[in-house]
């Protein structure tokens, strides 16, 4: 495996109300030597909103608002902006996020001509009920993972004991835009637990209730990516925009391993092809790394590390990710020791490998 080095912990909570409980899950987007930082921060309420800091090369941060630059404004996002990726598409920042309104989560986006103002586009994944959602997948069930009803049957039984008062929707997380165009079609990563899917598409107009629902309906053929190894048997999900590279797009996602002592997070690598983001070319057999250190294995969230950005500076990938739900920590690796090891694994890979499609 390639060596991984991580840099510890670069920012932590302040005593500023929007980010007195905790900073954590970055969106980075880098100018040059310049590394923008838009981090989920939480209040000790328990809301979330969206921080902002500059940093000066890969880990001193020189900059950093005292306001949230980004907070929840819709109803769909009442409890909270969570987990930002941000991408540029041609001349456009797109920021997507998880809208929490309390009790649902769905993946939203806004976008940005200059990194600070922005402009609410809305929920962009399906808003689904579970009642829904089952009927549509029923038909394929034994195309898909039957871990794709895992919520469908927990909230169920809290409505059947009506715990519940208000409608609840399958949660749709993880979404990260590729940064740019393959085509002339936007496409974008999400996460219908417990797998990766990709959804591609001329406007987001398209992206209507009946678009989602046939989606849904023809689900397996989606899945770009499902648990596969011991370390991604809970969930696998997206975390950094995908990077291009000349091998291919290098993802660098997470998995969650179910174990005794609860789940623990990994930091994982894949290899999709260039012009058809659908196909993995690679996967790396074990994870990148894991939660070691104190401050990863330690904290609200035991053991949960969660990659959300990536910078490159002289050949070296930095991958910025939350740690416990307490901080923002970075690792770092040779990006050609790291697409080498995927290219020795783009052999062996198997189509069982890519879905169970």
């Amino acid at each position: 495996m390639p060596v991984v080095k991580k840099h510890g912990i670069i920012l932590e909570k302040t005593e500023n109300h929007f980010e007195n409980f905790g900073v954590l899950n970055p969106a980075v987007y880098q100018e040059g030597k310049t590394v923008h930082m838009f981090y989920r921060a939480i209040c000790d309420e328990y809301f979330s909103s969206i921080g902002h800091c500059v940093l000066d090369g890969p880990l001193k941060v020189i900059k950093r608002s005292k306001e949230p630059i980004f907070s929840a404004k819709e109803s769909y996002e009442f409890k909270g902006v969570e987990d930002p990726r941000i991408t540029k598409i041609e001349d456009t920042f797109y920021l997507s996020y998880a809208a929490n309104d309390g009790i649902n989560v769905f993946g939203a986006f806004a976008t940005s001509k200059d990194l600070f103002h922005w402009e609410r586009k809305g929920v962009i994944t399906p808003k689904l009920s579970f009642d829904e959602f089952a009927e549509l997948i029923q038909p394929i069930c034994n195309k898909i993972s039957q871990e794709h009803y895992i919520f469908y049957n927990y909230f169920k039984q809290y409505k059947l004991k009506n715990l519940l008062k208000k409608e609840v929707y399958v949660w749709d997380k993880n979404v990260v835009f590729f940064p740019r165009k393959i085509s002339g079609k936007y496409y974008f990563l999400h996460r219908l637990f417990p797998s990766i899917q990709i959804v591609c598409f001329n406007d987001p107009a398209e992206l209507t209730n009946e678009f989602w629902k046939e989606y849904v309906s023809e689900l397996h053929k989606h899945i770009i990516m499902a648990p596969h190894y011991q370390h991604e048997d809970d969930r696998i999900g997206a975390g950094c925009p995908p990077i291009e590279t000349e091998y291919g797009w290098l993802l660098i996602y997470y998995s969650a391993q179910d174990t005794s002592h609860g789940l623990i997070y990994h930091v994982c690598a894949a290899l999709f092809d260039l012009e058809n983001p659908s196909k993995l070319i690679a996967r790396l057999k074990k994870p990148l790394f894991s939660p070691t250190e104190p401050y990863e294995k330690e904290g609200e969230r035991a053991n949960m590390i969660y990659p959300t950005g990536a910078a490159i500076f002289d050949e070296e990938l930095y991958i910025y990710y939350g740690t416990a739900n307490n901080s923002i920590a970075v690792a770092s690796v040779n990006l050609k020791s790291l697409l080498e090891m995927l290219k020795k694994n783009r052999q062996k890979q198997k189509n069982k490998y890519q879905s169970i499609n």
